[in-house]
């Protein structure tokens, strides 16, 4: 990833011509895009950062950027902005730094609702955008919109459509396990690993009393985990098994190879609990395998964590869906830059840091997106 960024978004479709007078549309996404490296939380932070005397002349000289526009004229750009194209521009810049050949990783997928869109008049219904991440990576690969939480298997299936996500697999939760979704994404020529729950009550019930039957469980494949965290001891324990031609719905569901459960036992000072997690998949995992990707699920919602607490975007008022979603989408670009910059260099800098050391000194953005 380098400052090729104004390249991939070249081709960012509009809603009205434009013909780049001032400052192009893709050079507006730049400075988005390094503004939220800094961690600036909302256009006018970032108009305020780009017109400050050094990083001005940082962008014309690294960037190619002559001239910041007003704050109003930014606002006017992003608003002339097709969030589908984005979002297609966006893909394409994260397939560019992926791994060539990646394989067997996990895919999640899931949606938040921007609750600034709640109580805003001039919008009809909230906005909830879909994630796509690349767990093991910590990076988000794809995105897209709807009006509201109850469209969101539709606008899944069609986001698993566009993803290149062959050889992976893809985890999702339990809303979202639907026999169209499965096919989908084996049509994709990748696995799925679908949480069961009461939306799919015979078939849970099915699972469930196998899984718990003692004398079953001595046949399936186990593996145990123990972690502490925060004074809380989790012992999450898997059972796995291709023995399925009992199950009822196993031709339901495609290419489906095994079915697997994971009980988890919390103890703290309080006492303990526990819980049982019940999945299907297209692939034949094992015990190890399943408490893996089971686990890399809850990444995305690590990234939705990100984009309340660094950038509180349940405040942001714009009242407007498509720069909402434009501004959603360049806080990710830049949390995928701040997570590769970490791997890259083994750092174990809170997110924050960074977002600080290239608000206090701009030449540590070329640091974070690999132009040293």
């Amino acid at each position: 990833m380098n400052n090729g960024i104004t390249e991939y978004f070249e081709d960012v479709e509009l809603y009205e011509e434009y013909d780049g007078y001032f400052c192009s549309v893709p050079g507006v996404i730049t400075i988005a895009i390094l503004g939220s490296i800094c961690g600036l939380r909302n256009v006018h932070q970032i108009h305020q950062w780009a017109t400050n005397d050094r990083v001005s002349e940082f962008l014309k000289e690294k960037f190619g950027i002559g001239h910041v526009p007003c704050y109003y004229w930014i606002l006017s750009l992003l608003k002339y902005i097709k969030p589908e194209s984005l979002n297609r521009c966006f893909a394409d810049w994260v397939y560019s730094f992926m791994p060539e050949k990646s394989r067997n990783m996990t895919i999640s997928l899931d949606g938040k609702t921007v609750c600034s869109t709640l109580k805003m008049d001039k919008i009809e219904s909230p906005l909830h955008i879909i994630s796509a991440q690349i767990c093991e990576l910590g990076l988000t690969l794809a995105q897209c919109c709807t009006d509201d939480k109850s469209n969101e298997i539709p606008a899944m299936q069609e986001l698993l459509k566009e993803l290149k996500i062959k050889g992976n697999i893809v985890v999702a939760d339990a809303l979202n396990c639907q026999k169209e979704t499965a096919e989908i994404i084996v049509k994709q020529k990748a696995d799925y690993l679908l949480s069961v729950k009461d939306n799919h009550p015979n078939l849970k019930k099915d699972i469930e009393d196998f899984v718990q039957d003692t004398a079953l469980q001595s046949t399936m494949h186990t593996a145990s985990k123990r972690e502490k965290n925060r004074g809380r001891i989790e012992i999450r324990t898997a059972f796995v098994t291709t023995d399925i031609d009992w199950l009822e719905q196993k031709n339901e569901w495609k290419n489906l190879k095994c079915i697997g459960a994971i009980h988890t036992e919390f103890t703290t000072k309080k006492g303990t609990s526990s819980e049982w997690h019940y999945y299907l998949s297209s692939r034949d995992l094992t015990a190890e395998q399943l408490l893996h990707h089971a686990r890399m699920e809850w990444s995305v919602e690590s990234m939705h964590w990100l984009l309340d607490v660094h950038f509180e975007e349940d405040w942001c008022r714009i009242e407007s869906k498509d720069v909402q979603q434009s501004l959603n989408m360049f806080r990710k670009a830049a949390i995928n830059l701040i997570k590769n910059f970490k791997k890259r260099n083994d750092s174990k800098t809170a997110i924050s840091n960074i977002m600080f050391e290239c608000l206090m000194n701009p030449l540590m953005i070329m640091r974070v997106i690999g132009e040293n």
